[in-house]
């Protein structure tokens, strides 16, 4: 491989890629029907559990609908609010990612605005993701979008998200409905390994992941985190390449491993 093809295969690996899991398609899934009923619940897992990715995948497979210049339907939106959002923020987040321009003026004319902008898209649902970020003072604004626009509201976030909505029952009743997106173990860890050197790594040779001893050295380091199996991998793909290898090699993927005690 020479160093033209070499960076092309680094560019390549380095890109974001999403694939077909069965935890993933069991999240879309109810999501769907989330969205049917227009209830409002939130998603709740540990940091690299493959939220993020998930709700992404989510909103691509519900891409925006538009025919020429009409106003475009939108289904689904995702956001990830800034810190410490407030309702002006929050509101400004909506609007922007929905491709509209931001007003200037008060909280009453963000919050107006964006309204008007979620019911002339006929959004169905709002994600919002690293929920916790929200200001206490915005969660009421967050309600009202459900009780005026019939929008279904998805938060997601860390156990620590449970916490903050916890303080207030009226925010808490209201995403009482709950998924967890746990850890990959056992088969559905190794059939996951096996998907990841398929459709994202391809390398010129198979790494042969899936046998006992990268197993052992892949579940020890990433926990079952698919966040961190992606890392791991992408990493070591990269750094065999780079070392003339054609997969990946046993003791680079140790090397790497040994980064995530």
């Amino acid at each position: 491989m020479d160093e033209q093809e070499l960076q092309a295969e680094i560019a390549r690996l380095n890109k974001k890629s999403i694939v077909s899991l069965e935890p993933v398609g069991d999240i879309h899934q109810w999501l769907d029907e989330k969205r049917k009923a227009r209830q409002s619940c939130r998603l709740v897992g540990a940091s690299r559990t493959g939220k993020t990715v998930a709700c992404e995948a989510y909103t691509l497979r519900n891409k925006p609908k538009q025919k020429g210049r009409q106003t475009p339907i939108v289904s689904v939106v995702y956001i990830m609010p800034p810190s410490k959002c407030g309702p002006k923020d929050f509101f400004k987040e909506i609007i922007e990612c929905l491709r509209y321009q931001a007003v200037k003026g008060t909280v009453s004319d963000f919050r107006s605005r964006a309204m008007e902008v979620l019911k002339a898209c006929e959004v169905e649902m709002l994600i919002i993701d690293e929920a916790d970020r929200l200001k206490p003072e915005t969660f009421p604004d967050v309600r009202d979008i459900n009780d005026k626009l019939e929008i279904a509201v998805v938060l997601v976030g860390t156990d620590r998200l449970d916490t903050v909505i916890k303080r207030d029952e009226q925010v808490y009743n209201r995403f009482r409905a709950h998924r967890r997106f746990g850890k990959l173990a056992g088969e559905e860890f190794k059939k996951t390994v096996a998907i990841w050197e398929e459709k994202i790594l391809k390398l010129p040779v198979a790494s042969n992941l899936t046998s006992q001893e990268m197993l052992q050295i892949l579940m020890k380091a990433t926990e079952g985190y698919i966040g961190r199996l992606d890392e791991i991998l992408r990493e070591a793909a990269i750094k065999s390449l780079s070392r003339g290898f054609t997969k990946i090699d046993q003791k680079v993927l140790q090397e790497v491993a040994k980064e995530y005690p």
